[in-house]
């Protein structure tokens, strides 16, 4: 693909921001078609780009050959501090058609077929391709003017394998799963515990587990979930199961009266403590939930 200058792009709004660099709904000057353009933020005595952007490139030109309807699409530039996802007409950044819809959340439909079928997709397409997102959360989702949902910010996915030496410093805190606040090991069930955090987002218009610190985001879990059995609490963490509070699992329509039985089943199925008995994204395409 033939190489861009930056300016070509004109900035039309601000859609997220973060430590690395702030991302803006762009216009492309010669096509029309608006993009999705990330400024990088570059300190004056680093040489060269954050490590995050160039990993976050060179998985995005990875996974370019496979043209995922559910991915966004890299598209190169002389201007090194700037990336563009293309084909990224997008509409919110933050739960899709939100604007046109009330305060108490989006519909049953509108989150089962227009949002979570296609992020499900997505992520089911990267885990497959050994790929860890690690950074899911609402402003990472772009929807186009076509309702195509797309995942973007790559700038913390890594590339899985089991002899990796896996870093605590992933996902937006209140997104977490259980098993990165207790900085134990962890592979793609963590990208699922942060799409069942948007999924219950999506009905709520606001997070389901609102932490300040480690530990209070996992008080707020087990108030939801209930306190774990001791045989599931993993060995090796400093954390002790009794630091906590024994509590129940509360049904979860107290949180989400909105949500139908066959969505709540599935929502426990991505928030189930035990990685290893989380569901997967494969396995979550098939739920009855998207069939009821």
């Amino acid at each position: 693909m033939a190489q861009e200058s930056a300016a070509q792009y004109e900035p039309v709004a601000e859609i997220g921001g973060g430590a690395y660099g702030t991302v803006y709904k762009a216009r492309d000057r010669d096509s029309g078609q608006f993009v999705a353009l990330k400024s990088v933020r570059v300190q004056t005595n680093q040489d060269g780009l954050p490590l995050s952007t160039v990993r976050e490139v060179a998985l995005l030109k990875r996974l370019e050959q496979f043209d995922h309807p559910n991915i966004v699409r890299y598209r190169t530039h002389t201007d090194t501090h700037t990336l563009s996802h293309t084909d990224t007409r997008i509409h919110t950044h933050r739960h899709a058609h939100t604007d046109r819809q009330t305060r108490d959340g989006l519909p049953l439909a509108t989150v089962r077929e227009d949002l979570m079928q296609q992020l499900l997709c997505g992520l089911a397409f990267l885990h497959s391709n050994r790929v860890l997102h690690r950074d899911l959360k609402p402003e990472n989702i772009l929807v186009t003017s076509r309702g195509q949902v797309k995942l973007a910010d790559f700038g913390l996915a890594r590339i899985y394998s089991c002899h990796m030496a896996l870093t605590p410093v992933v996902v937006t805190l209140w997104y977490r799963s259980p098993e990165v606040l207790l900085q134990t090991t962890y592979a793609t069930p963590l990208d699922i515990w942060s799409t069942g955090c948007i999924f219950a987002e999506m009905f709520r218009r606001k997070p389901l587990f609102c932490g300040d610190s480690e530990v209070d985001q996992l008080s707020k879990i087990f108030a939801v979930i209930g306190l774990p059995a001791e045989d599931e609490w993993p060995t090796d963490v400093t954390l002790s199961r009794q630091n906590f509070s024994p509590q129940a699992p509360q049904p979860i329509t107290d949180c989400l009266p909105e949500i139908s039985e066959k969505g709540a089943g599935l929502l426990l199925d991505m928030l189930t403590f035990d990685p290893l008995k989380r569901i997967s994204a494969l396995n979550a395409l098939e739920h009855p939930f998207f069939t009821e």
